[in-house]
């Protein structure tokens, strides 16, 4: 070695860790942690865009792959419930610390963007890799290669859309053709659907977030949810009124702030801005759910 040094040869590197010193983590069940991150890529006139991935970490199964502008919180957020929607809700997420992932490195102490909401609404566990450290999402971040190796095979493409439709082509080979060393020599989809599905951990009891607010001349007030603004219809009889708002992950109560009258109750929709009351009453089970809650007004008599 030293023989190798003094002839040039080589260049000793003493602070570098031997491969055999990293440990692989490696999700137990599939959904057990989804990867997400942003990448970019060009468009035939030198355009950059942005592509948005989401990996099963246990069986390398492409969940998403998108391409755009670029990515704002709101759409990482819809993201998130399209493929909630689909594949249920995962133990837990692993990304950097972008900002369309995590609020906890700009600057204000327990703050939460919209991605973050839709994680503590499904109790899913968020990790985040540390700053500086992308070892940390060295899944993902090898899954990039193979997509950028492949895209370079291929010619660029002149438009957004015709690079979704390169990705569409991409995902259905990555999961569906190509086995991976990693699992087994299956391809994920297989390594996908053998086994069950983790599931977020279920608190022993349910939380109840509260805020106030007034019925709006319209009838409503209006609620944030999975990154977008909501209203809630409550009845343009009640436009001005003071009220309690009570939220348990997709159900909404709203009483009256001075009298605990229940005014409506709903359940929330990714898919809705407007959402019409389910019902203008609250019945005794609800109501004893409501009076076991730290925040519950005092009933009228």
């Amino acid at each position: 070695m030293w023989v190798l040094h003094a002839e040039g040869m080589v260049v000793p590197e003493p602070r570098k860790r031997p491969r055999s010193s990293y440990i692989r983590f490696e999700a137990d069940l599939p959904n057990g942690c989804w990867q997400a991150d942003i990448t970019h890529c060009f468009l035939a006139d030198g355009t950059r865009v942005e592509v948005l991935d989401f990996l099963d970490d246990h069986s390398r199964y492409l969940l998403y792959a998108r391409a755009a502008p670029a990515f704002t919180g709101p759409m990482v957020v819809a993201a998130l419930q399209e493929l909630i929607d689909v594949h249920g809700a995962p133990a837990s997420t692993l990304t950097d610390n972008g900002l369309v992932f995590t609020a906890r490195l700009a600057g204000r102490k327990g703050a939460r963007n919209g991605f973050e909401k839709l994680l503590q609404a499904h109790q899913i566990q968020q990790k985040n890799g540390h700053p500086g450290h992308p070892q940390t999402q060295g899944k993902i971040e090898r899954f990039h290669q193979t997509l950028k190796r492949w895209l370079a095979a291929r010619a660029r493409p002149g438009t957004i859309s015709a690079l979704q439709d390169q990705l569409d082509e991409f995902t259905g080979w990555y999961n569906h053709q190509r086995p991976h060393r990693s699992v087994g020599r299956r391809t994920p989809a297989v390594a996908y659907a053998a086994l069950p599905k983790a599931t977020p951990a279920t608190p022993a009891e349910p939380e109840w977030r509260t805020r106030t607010d007034r019925v709006a001349a319209t009838g409503t007030v209006s609620l944030r949810y999975a990154g977008k603004l909501r209203h809630l219809g409550i009845g343009r009889a009640h436009a001005g009124k003071p009220v309690l708002i009570l939220i348990q992950d997709t159900r909404v109560i709203t009483s009256h702030a001075d009298t605990g009258e229940i005014l409506a109750e709903h359940h929330l929709d990714a898919d809705r801005d407007y959402h019409p009351a389910t019902r203008h009453h609250i019945d005794d089970t609800l109501s004893r759910d409501i009076d076991d809650t730290p925040a519950n007004p005092q009933k009228k008599p």
